[in-house]
Formats: structure tokens, sequence, C-alpha cells
């Protein structure tokens, strides 16, 4: 299979899976507090990945032992931001709604192209702010028109997206020094389940039997969309440059949209219908422009 056909593939699965995670995420704080639901998930992602770690790469990583600081310095960066950006996400849940969760999350899809242009330095093909601009207007009628203002909820999700934003790119970054996807998706999620559970701990009360009463959300959260989902992104990253990529992972606003309309009754009116429809016409205008040029002058 194509590299990069594989990534995409990734890419689309990892965004289906964070989408109707946001449903997870939302009935699973019934009992539990909004660190201890991510902290435990995280956890439960990090414990998920652990074999796979040791089946694939924990030998080359053993092996590789001059570049451990470099390593460990991108672990707790990526970790941090992790932790950061689904601490938000997580609080926003209680102050606003799943689909307005999802939408004000993948803002991160502007803010990863500026920052890898104005900071990285990084080429940014013509196709990609057209298509961000097409994913933000997508975002605005999923996010209901006739009730536009910004709820505390929604802007702690805008902060989250910026920690976001910088987590996909590191993740670039790293895959561009070591070719570690497994590694980096496995202690990423250690690194950010310990730093959740200090405030965890030091906030809300934690208890074993109570998190059985949530087991269901927290599995799906936990092993789904913490331990796979970021696999998947790591993989879908490897052959994707952060910005094209960013406007892949926007569809989980898409999912989050459509599952809270299926799962929790959330409305979905005919504008969050259109806002799909153009979010999906902006992912694959993203793709298929950089193809025509590469066919049509020999240039990405």
């Amino acid at each position: 299979m194509n590299k990069k056909l594989f990534s995409l593939i990734c890419a689309v699965s990892c965004s289906f899976i964070w989408g109707t995670a946001f449903v997870a995420q939302d009935m699973g704080m019934d009992y539990i507090g909004p660190y201890t639901f991510a902290a435990s998930r995280l956890l439960l992602g990090f414990l998920a990945l652990l074999p796979f770690f040791f089946i694939f790469e924990y030998k080359k990583v053993k092996r590789d032992r001059s570049s451990f600081k470099v390593l460990a310095i991108y672990w707790f960066l990526i970790g941090f931001t992790l932790a950061a950006g689904n601490a938000l996400q997580q609080i926003s849940l209680l102050y606003t709604d799943v689909a307005n969760s999802a939408v004000f999350t993948v803002l991160y899809v502007i803010i990863v192209p500026v920052l890898s242009y104005f900071f990285f330095s990084k080429k940014i093909h013509r196709s990609v702010w057209p298509s961000v601009l097409l994913c933000l207007v997508g975002g605005l009628f999923l996010s209901e028109l006739n009730n536009i203002r910004v709820r505390f909820g929604d802007t702690l999700v805008i902060i989250g997206a910026f920690f976001w934003a910088f987590h996909i790119i590191l993740i670039s970054k790293f895959l561009k020094i070591f070719n570690y996807p497994i590694t980096i998706a496995t202690f990423q999620c250690l690194t950010a389940s310990i730093i959740s559970f200090i405030p965890a701990f030091t906030f809300e009360y934690i208890s074993f039997q109570v998190l059985l009463m949530e087991s269901k959300e927290l599995l799906y959260a936990g092993v789904l969309s913490s331990g796979l989902a970021f696999m998947l992104q790591v993989y879908g990253q490897q052959n994707l440059s952060p910005a094209p990529v960013a406007i892949i992972f926007s569809m989980e606003g898409v999912f989050g949209s459509i599952a809270a309309w299926l799962i929790l009754d959330q409305f979905l009116n005919e504008f969050k219908i259109f806002g799909i429809i153009i979010i999906l016409f902006a992912v694959i205008f993203s793709q298929l422009a950089p193809l025509y040029d590469k066919r049509k002058y020999g240039r990405d």
C-alpha cells in the first residue's frame, strides 16, 4: 500500500475515534471529575499500547541509548501538551455541549499552519489556506449560527486548541528525528497521565468503585481514543505534513456532531449538516490539490 494512502487512512480513522469519543467523555463524568477521567483514560491508553512497544520497538529504543535525553525531552513536551489539551477539553464538557466542544477543538486547523509557517519555517502548500478557511466556515455552521455566543466551556476548548496544535507539530518534528511511532504514542500517554493525576488527586476524590461505574466510557476513551487513536495519529503524521493532517483531524468535529445527534439526541439541523458538507469538501480539496499539482507541474 502507498505510504501516504496508509497515513491518510490512519488519520481519518483517528478522527472518527476522537469524534465519537466526545460522547464517552461527556457521559463518563456522571460520577467522576474531569481530571480523574482524563488521567484514567490516558493511563488505560498507556497500558493498551505498552505490549506493542515491547514487541515492536523496545529493542530498537534500547540500542539507541545516545539519543535517550532527546527522546525524554520530546516525551515530556508532547505529553505535557497532550495533558493540557485533554484536560481543557474534558473540563469544557461540564459547561458546553458535545458538538460545540468537538467543533471548537478543531480550531487547531488554523493554528497549526500559522505556527508551522511563522515559527518553524515550514513550507505550506497553497491548497491549505482555502481548506482552513472552509473548515472554519464549516465549524461556524456546526456551532449553530443562530446561537453564536461563546460560552465558558467553549473558551476552554479554544485555549486547548493551541495545545493540540503544538502537540501535532511536536509529533511531526519527533518523527523526523526518530522512527519510533509506537514509542511516542505509548509514552506520551504515560507522561500525560502522570501530569493529569496531580490535579486529580489535589482537587477530586478518586475511588476505584466509582471508576468502575464509568468503566464503559473509560474503556472507550482510554483503550480506543487514547490508545489506538493516538497510535493512528502518529502513523498518520509519518507521511503527511502537519498542516494537511490538521485539516484531516478537523473531521473529529464532524464525527462528534453526528455521534452527539445519534447517541445523545443533540439536535442536528440543516445548518450543522451544511457545516459537515463544507468540512468534508475542505478535507478532500486539501488532499487532491497537491496531487493535481504534482501530476500537472511535477511539484508538491
